[in-house]
């Protein structure tokens, strides 16, 4: 919509008592606005032809649902604006395309005629007096006339002739005419803003419009420069790694480095790996990648993603809880322990009845060769799951059970974990011989870090120094 050439009132136009209606599916026209409107529907057409005819006048109202293809009296506002149609063109496709100039507001008395098109008689209506030396008068006046401006400068699509002319009107009724004509308000709110008679209301309205849109500009501009910021640094990321790998390629070098990171991550999705740990493979593969291959960093870093990708995250071993079978491995293994064989097969039987029961933890008390390291591997045998034998005695660093930092030169993991990594599944009979043996000194006491080996609630979440992440001891 374009701002037309001011006028000191609009009484200066006469307006018939009655006049054709066209009905506006999406739009609302305000006083002493020029805009382009194209005329498609019979009844429409017919109404353009009669204003043509009679004085160039016609009564635009807007439809209240723009869906309705033969809107009748209820379908529409009952107030309106008296345009003058300035030009018409008919197109070849029979639909004709007018300009039209808003003259003043006015509200439909009765429609007198619906066929061959809507004829109402239409009452003037004018603004309401107000007093121009009003402080609120000025001070809105200031207000809107300084948020279009920011408006414009926020990436708001206004003509430089519309910031003109808003610029140098006095009149408050017809800034907020202008405005809000510029502003895509929808239909009920264009409307609300027409039906406004009194000045400085209509342009309190249309301001508190004009705030709105300011907010969603600035965060569009918001929006936008976050995702430029993204897409800049992804461009130049993409162009980095290119350079990157042109300068390995000069060097003879960067082709083994990318293979060896390709084979890593089939590592890890075969492994199966949960979420924590596969977010932390794939952040140290991207310090690898952008390492030198023949770094000192770089073995460090390799031998510690062979580790991570080589435990048996997701391999877990299938529990045979067959009774009879159980104890025949028993007494096939052990001559005479009646006792212990019995409490091993009643550990089974409530294993066979609760499934889901945390790793229970069986103490053999007894003089060196009794067979308590026999048992343990019969009863890894009985069950159909891998054996891990880890002999304490002796150990006096907390850092065989816990592992090691690896800020250490020749740092490795614990204990625990190189055995679950031996064993090649997660949930082995894991038998530690020697307890009673463990000493202490000023590296830490071992028999204290166990408590987070074999605590039921806290081994599920296991972190060893130097994987750095929780692994699961609890099967």
């Amino acid at each position: 919509m374009s701002p037309a050439a001011p006028r000191s009132t609009d009484e200066q136009v006469k307006i018939p008592t009655e006049l054709p209606v066209l009905p506006l599916r999406d739009m609302v026209l305000y006083p002493f606005i020029i805009a382009p409107l194209s005329v498609a529907r019979e009844v429409s057409i017919q109404a353009v032809d009669r204003a043509l005819a009679e004085n160039r006048m016609i009564l635009l109202l807007a439809q209240k649902d723009k869906d309705q293809e033969d809107p009748g009296e209820g379908d529409l506002f009952r107030l309106g604006t008296v345009a003058v149609i300035m030009r018409m063109l008919k197109l070849p496709d029979e639909r004709l395309r007018i300009l039209v100039q808003g003259v003043c507001r006015a509200r439909v008395e009765e429609i007198t005629a619906v066929r061959p098109f809507l004829r109402a008689r239409v009452e003037r209506l004018t603004d309401l007096p107000y007093d121009p030396s009003s402080i609120e008068k000025e001070a809105l006046m200031r207000s809107v006339k300084r948020s279009v401006e920011r408006a414009s400068s926020l990436g708001k699509n206004l003509p430089s002739e519309v910031q003109v002319i808003a610029g140098n009107l006095e009149d408050p009724g017809r800034l907020a005419d202008l405005t809000a004509s510029n502003l895509e308000l929808k239909v009920n709110e264009a409307q609300e803003s027409l039906e406004l008679l009194d000045p400085i209301a209509r342009l309190r309205r249309v301001h508190e419009f004009l705030k709105r849109e300011m907010d969603l500009l600035s965060m569009q501009r918001e929006i936008d420069s976050a995702a430029r910021d993204e897409m800049d640094r992804s461009q130049r990321e993409y162009y980095l790694r290119h350079q990157m790998k042109a300068i390995q390629s000069e060097l003879g070098e960067g082709n083994e480095l990318v293979e060896e990171v390709d084979q890593y991550r089939e590592k890890a999705e075969a492994a199966r790996m949960p979420e924590h740990a596969r977010s932390e493979m794939e952040r140290q593969l991207k310090r690898l990648e952008r390492m030198h291959p023949d770094s000192g960093e770089t073995a460090t870093l390799r031998n510690y993603l062979d580790w991570l990708s080589g435990l048996p995250w997701g391999n877990v071993t299938r529990d045979n809880l067959d009774i009879k079978k159980a104890a025949a491995i028993l007494d096939e293994d052990h001559y005479g322990l009646e006792a212990v064989k019995e409490r091993i097969l009643e550990y089974l039987s409530v294993r066979k009845l609760n499934r889901k029961s945390k790793g229970p933890i069986l103490c053999f008390v007894g003089p060196p060769g009794v067979g308590k390291t026999s048992l343990g591997r019969s009863i890894a045998r009985a069950l159909g799951r891998k054996f891990v034998r880890l002999s304490l005695g002796g150990v006096k660093d907390e850092a065989e059970i816990r592992g090691h930092r690896r800020t250490y030169v020749g740092a490795m993991p614990g204990r625990i974990i190189q055995g679950i990594h031996q064993a090649g599944s997660s949930n082995p009979v894991f038998m530690l011989d020697e307890v009673d043996k463990i000493g202490a000194d000023f590296r830490g006491d071992p028999s204290s870090a166990l408590l987070e080996v074999l605590d039921s609630e806290q081994n599920a979440q296991f972190r060893d120094h130097y994987l750095g992440i929780a692994y699961d001891l609890s099967r």
